[in-house]
């Protein structure tokens, strides 16, 4: 019998902590911040009525008969990749129609199966073949003339041909991860996977939302972003949206301190130092001589970053908003790298 008493004690004991401490656990200065869904309207997070392409097709599935000769197998692993493993991609073969056009400058890719992705970007610069809606005249300071270019996209470019888009000198992609404290681009998870697939070193980039309590921020981008050998450094993304749902005016002092705390989690996380992307107002108002040992992304689009960003160290330069490419659709913005392959090769190496 008090055994008996003790089995019907127990549980109402136990659901009655769970529920006090379901009460409790949002007692916190982080729980005060509105924990609706982020609004931002920014050009990479603008909202549209559109659907959003699923990103689960055109995975291949390769299988065998348990009793297949050696010979066989050994002649499906050159017709399709190994579909255990998302790490290794095959370099398409003479016929397939999704083989880049372009020869790398530095190098051919070998024609062999399951080349690791990671040597290919590391060994295969593609010359850059973009074209511009809207063209501007940097003179002598022309992004041309950089070695290395890429892009950054979201899901607003929708579906994209990687292969093509890495022939056409995309060596490298910034890819959108997510924004506040509750948004992941719908486009990620499929963009990620792609990219490397197509041997393009990516990294992901969050835009920051300042409503939100930076660690919360960090834990988002931390939760959806998988830490990978030889994925580019995250990027925070600070600028002004003025159709932004949050109407807060931080101060030059509070905003360092909210950016300090979100990169110092994901540095912790990652291991590597993040980078800051950021447009010439915002940099004007809060960024000007402040975290010199970061490295920084510039938006200029108008002007060298040398005219809109005096005295900043950039290590990339985002020239384009309206670029065109075989391999998207519309427009997609345009980078390069500041440095020669040389250079590029030995950041990577150091950076990944």
């Amino acid at each position: 019998m008090r055994f008996s008493a003790l089995s019907s004690i127990v549980p109402a004991v136990l659901i009655a902590s769970f529920v006090l401490s379901g009460c409790t656990s949002g007692a916190t200065p982080e729980a005060l911040v509105p924990q609706g869904a982020s609004r931002e309207t920014t050009s990479s997070v603008r909202r549209i009525a559109a659907p959003v392409p699923s990103g689960e097709i055109g995975q291949i599935i390769a299988s065998a008969e348990n009793n297949t000769a050696q010979l066989q197998q050994h002649e499906l692993a050159w017709a399709a990749p190994d579909a255990q493993s998302q790490a290794f991609v095959t370099v398409p073969q003479a016929g397939d129609l999704t083989r880049p056009a372009e020869k790398p400058v530095a190098m051919l890719v070998p024609a062999v199966p399951a080349i690791d992705a990671q040597q290919a970007a590391r060994g295969a610069i593609y010359r850059q073949r973009f074209s511009d809606a809207k063209p501007i005249n940097f003179g002598k300071a022309s992004p041309r003339n950089h070695a290395v270019h890429g892009i950054d996209v979201s899901r607003w470019q929708g579906e994209m041909d990687w292969a093509k888009l890495r022939s056409q000198g995309a060596n490298f992609a910034f890819i959108k991860a997510t924004d506040g404290g509750d948004h992941l681009d719908p486009m990620f998870k499929t963009n990620w996977r792609r990219a490397k697939e197509a041997g393009i070193r990516r990294g992901a980039y969050h835009f920051f939302y300042w409503c939100r309590t930076a660690g919360e921020q960090a834990d988002w981008f931390i939760r959806n972003v998988p830490k990978e050998p030889g994925a580019l450094p995250p990027v925070i993304d600070v600028e002004y949206n003025g159709e932004s749902s949050c109407k807060f005016k931080l101060s030059r002092a509070k905003t360092l301190e909210k950016m300090q705390v979100f990169m110092d989690k994901l540095e912790r996380h990652y291991g590597q130092r993040p980078i800051i992307y950021t447009a010439p107002d915002f940099y004007a108002d809060k960024l000007q001589g402040e975290f010199l040992n970061y490295p920084f992304w510039l938006r200029s689009v108008a002007a060298h970053p040398s005219k809109r960003y005096p005295d900043r160290k950039w290590l990339f330069w985002q020239y384009s908003g309206s670029g065109l490419s075989q391999g998207v659709n519309g427009k997609i913005d345009l980078n390069v790298f500041r440095g020669s392959e040389r250079d590029w090769h030995k950041w990577v190496a150091k950076a990944t």
